[in-house]
């Protein structure tokens, strides 16, 4: 019976403290983006109009499905190089965000999976850990690393714009929410960038970047030919 109330008191804790941190980066004052000007304006991902987000569908086309998503509930692969596996809730695949400031990735990684090094450059992140021991780190525009391994209950914040990074440095399998002040916070992976751009960067420059020689550069370049980007929005 114990371990019973222990179960559902812990189950409690991680509800509230996630329907908090939702509310806190919902919150008008909190977000990266514009504030809305209407209740609602549910994206029209269907529409050619380039503007500031998504124009809105018309309303009479709104329904109550517009507005509850359950593309989070299951992990996406982590058969990749990196392990790791970003199952996205932003406009893009939940048009009820459209001007609200707001997203949520669930992010699973394998054992010994990496989130590489990459920036958000619309929006702040805070992290909740939901199962494993993930390491969280960031860097400050003064060279400082700051970074702590985390468990299941605790949270983090990356500020905006910050070069961050993360790791499961668990026994098993991690999975990790992740929280944007923005309905589209951006994401530019820093190696991939690096050494997997079209048009590519010459060897030279990257060679000089970072004091090797160029063969070096091919090496590391070949690596990055074909990979895709799993947290591109």
């Amino acid at each position: 019976m114990a371990a019973m109330f222990s179960i559902k008191t812990t189950s409690s804790f991680f509800l509230v403290l996630g329907l908090t941190v939702v509310l806190f980066y919902s919150l008008p004052c909190f977000s990266a983006d514009p504030d809305p000007l209407q209740d609602i304006c549910v994206a029209d991902l269907n529409s050619t109009i380039t503007v500031n987000g998504f124009p809105c569908k018309p309303v009479s086309q709104v329904t109550s499905n517009d507005f509850f998503f359950s593309g989070l509930m299951n992990g996406a692969s982590t058969d990749n190089p990196d392990g790791q596996g970003v199952s996205r809730g932003d406009v893009t695949t939940f048009p009820g965000l459209n001007t609200q400031g707001l997203a949520v990735n669930r992010v699973d990684l394998a054992r010994g999976g990496i989130i590489p090094l990459h920036v958000h450059p619309r929006a702040s992140q805070s992290n909740f850990i939901l199962e494993g021991e993930v390491l969280f780190g960031f860097i400050t525009t003064t060279d400082v690393l700051y970074a702590k391994v985390l468990k299941p209950g605790e949270l983090s914040i990356i500020p905006r714009g910050l070069v961050h990074f993360a790791a499961n440095v668990g026994p098993q399998k991690a999975v990790v929410l992740a929280f944007f002040n923005s309905q589209r916070p951006g994401t530019a992976q820093i190696p991939r960038n690096l050494f997997g751009s079209n048009p590519a960067i010459p060897n030279d420059i990257l060679a000089k970047n970072f004091r090797v020689d160029e063969k070096i550069i091919t090496i590391i370049k070949s690596k990055f030919g074909n990979v895709t980007n799993a947290q591109d929005s």
